[in-house]
């Protein structure tokens, strides 16, 4: 039986050094639990791992790596989800070499950003499990890198003289973190031992987790950076349980996890904006029968930009388990800076901006009447988590005042230390024009946001906005108006991009799958068509140059779920939606 009273959290530099505290001063506590689901109906199986458990077999495992490999090599976890995920990454680190979280080969449709990862990291060795390792064994061919079983190295690897774990020098490289490549081929952010520590201690106190009791259930796969930091770094920083289960289980059957978060009092998960949607579209209401979610701490929504109408739509629909209204935290971080970065806090009211689309396209956030059809609504996302961030302009480098648009800069211990074997002076050694007005050296986002209230608001991609006759078009808003026109447009799995038009200038393109219920035969594609460029005109002034429809699955999406505009961009110029799916540009 599990003490609900939190215990002491101690200042450790390294998450090794939690790991063998923990074991130390609370060992038969829960540490981590996966829940299977082995059949399409199932309430899951629970495998767990206390604090004495997980030590012994991270020990166990380091031992065998420092065996198999030398100082600073880099150990790929090919492992899927579940505690030899945890134990992997955790025994990589405790042996002092740099891990790089990554899948099974299985996972669809990443074969190919597996492969370039793998080539551009250089493991030496590759962890995986005995129920993955012939797939992974044939994904590597003859030649490649020297394979560990992690559940097949017995216990007592880890004991006898020499076996005694050296702690890592916290400004050590810990992990590589590959960017999901959504505007750009993936890039390994080089993350340090004190860098995953700073911002597990961050986020635990953005959320008020450091003073009370919680537990983390989540889904997100733990190759991402929020599943890594908040499903295992904060919860070793804290002592606290995590609940994982595997995302696909959670695609299957989106009320698992509501159960999860239900059964676990002081819960806190994250999950994308699709998440909460889809759990709105499909959860049933036999499924919410007996579910209580009153005792939930904090639902973290990483999506950039935030929309209310998401916070709403999942708040009306699970109101009546229970669930507050003040759980929903929209927040903001990415991979270069471990993960987080700002977040709004639990129990708070929804900070919510309308904002003139005009103007906002121009550099500046005017406000406008929420129920004007041309507002953009925003969510904030909240205050600097223990770090700080400014605004600037991307191309003067000068400090934007609150209500202007520019580029979101972030300056704090948890910034990583540069891209793994290229060059990253440009991204993370900006400086401000006028050093007076954030001196030392900054990690320039390439996101676009402003300070509004005291919130920093984001607004979208620098390298995604449409430029169309000198204006500027946020593609998440073209999606938006998009999915809205037509029933049968798929949401959150439609593109907006530009592509290069007539006389040097860009113009817009819409690659939109069509809803699962609807088949591309029977479907008025010209009428759809005709509203989604109807529905974008009216909204943005902008005149859409293509929309092609296609079938669901063909948008591809990144390793964290979101919708590629780089890749489908690419595949577009390359004429890959040709056959049925010009059929939507020739209406």
């Amino acid at each position: 039986m599990d003490s609900r009273r939190p215990p002491l959290t101690p200042a450790c530099p390294t998450l090794p050094e939690y790991v063998r505290h923990w074991a130390e001063t609370t060992p038969d506590r829960r540490a981590f639990t996966f829940v299977e689901h082995p059949a399409q109906h199932s309430r899951g199986v629970h495998r767990t791992l206390t604090w004495r458990r997980l030590d012994v077999r991270v020990r166990a495992l380091a031992a065998r790596l420092a065996d198999e490999t030398s100082p600073g090599d880099r150990v790929a976890l090919l492992c899927p989800q579940g505690t030899e995920y945890v134990t992997a990454f955790l025994a990589a680190l405790s042996a002092g070499l740099v891990a790089v979280p990554l899948y099974t080969p299985g996972l669809p449709g990443h074969a190919d950003r597996l492969a370039g990862v793998l080539a551009d990291a250089r493991p030496s060795v590759v962890v995986t499990t005995s129920r993955t390792r012939d797939e992974v064994r044939d994904f590597l061919g003859a030649g490649g890198p020297r394979i560990v079983v992690a559940d097949e190295v017995p216990d007592d690897a880890g004991r006898g003289r020499g076996r005694e774990p050296v702690a890592p020098d916290a400004g050590a490289t810990a992990y590589l973190q590959y960017t999901s490549g959504s505007t750009r081929a993936p890039a390994g952010v080089e993350i340090s031992h004190g860098n995953v520590v700073a911002n597990a201690r961050q986020a635990l106190s953005a959320y008020g987790l450091d003073t009370r009791p919680m537990t983390s259930v989540g889904w997100l796969p733990l190759y991402h950076d929020m599943g890594l930091v908040l499903s295992v770094a904060a919860p070793v920083a804290r002592g606290a349980l995590s609940v994982l289960m595997d995302p696909a289980a959670f695609l299957h059957e989106p009320v698992r996890w509501l159960r999860l978060l239900a059964a676990h009092p002081d819960a806190v998960s994250a999950a994308p904006n699709f998440a909460y949607d889809y759990c709105v579209a499909t959860v049933t209401a036999d499924q919410k029968e007996g579910l209580r979610l009153d005792k939930v701490t904090a639902l973290i929504n990483g999506s950039e930009p935030v929309r209310p109408g998401t916070a709403d739509r999942f708040h009306a629909a699970f109101a009546h388990q229970g669930l507050a209204p003040g759980t929903h935290c929209p927040s903001y971080g990415l991979a270069e800076a471990t993960v987080f970065v700002c977040a709004a806090r639990p129990g708070e009211p929804l900070s919510r901006f309308a904002l003139d689309r005009d103007a906002l396209t121009a550099g500046k956030a005017l406000p406008a009447r929420p129920d004007d059809p041309r507002a953009v609504l925003l969510a904030g996302c909240g205050t600097p988590a223990g770090q700080r961030v400014r605004v600037a302009d991307p191309v003067s480098r000068a400090l934007l005042s609150e209500g202007e648009v520019g580029e979101i800069w972030v300056q704090g211990p948890n910034v990583g230390r540069g891209y793994w074997n290229r060059d990253s002076e440009e991204v993370f050694g900006a400086e401000f024009a006028d050093a007076a007005a954030g001196p030392g050296r900054w990690l320039r986002t390439g996101d676009l946001g402003t300070v509004l209230a005291g919130q920093l608001v984001v607004t979208g991609r620098l390298k995604d906005l449409i430029i169309v006759d000198g204006r500027n078009h946020y593609p998440q808003d073209v999606e938006a108006s998009a999915q809205e026109a037509h029933a049968a447009v798929r949401r959150d799995r439609l593109a907006a991009f530009a592509v290069p038009g007539g006389a040097g200038g860009e113009c817009a393109v819409v690659v939109a799958e069509h809803a699962r219920t609807a088949h591309l035969a029977e479907l008025d594609v010209p009428a759809l068509v005709r509203a989604v460029r109807g529905a974008v005109s009216a909204r943005h002034g902008l005149r859409l140059a293509d929309v092609v429809v296609v079938p669901p699955g063909t948008v591809p999406r990144t390793s964290s779920g979101k919708v590629s505009r780089a890749l489908t961009r690419a595949r577009y110029l390359e004429g890959v939606y040709g056959g049925q799916a010009r059929a939507g540009a020739a209406g």
